[in-house]
């Protein structure tokens, strides 16, 4: 019988665990973006010829778990999409970040 991942991990060292960790979170950044290309209909040779870069950089982009918002942006607006990030207060009003950002 298979063990539960939880099981599995806790027989890692801290520094392994960190290692697998990253390494999910940075497969999961690639599932997404690289998903959401090609549910908006786009080949990464398309979306590198938008952004005026070479098409394995933006495999590399894809998989990357750490990415700047202004190449997220960039990546996006190539999908015709954009960017929006909010900040939840604690009363639960939202602030548009980057709307924010832009008009300051």
């Amino acid at each position: 019988m298979a063990k539960p991942i939880s099981e599995l991990m806790n027989t890692l060292s801290k520094s392994d665990q960190a290692t697998v960790e990253a390494k999910a979170v940075e497969m999961i950044t690639a599932l997404r973006l690289s998903k959401l290309r090609k549910q908006l209909g786009f080949t990464q040779a398309q979306v590198a010829g938008a952004m005026h870069i070479k098409q394995p950089t933006v495999a590399e982009l894809e998989k990357r778990a750490d990415i700047q918002l202004s190449t997220l942006r960039q990546y996006l607006q190539a999908l015709g999409t954009d960017l929006e990030i909010y900040a939840t207060l604690p009363d639960g009003s939202r602030i548009d970040i980057l709307h924010d950002l832009r008009n300051d």
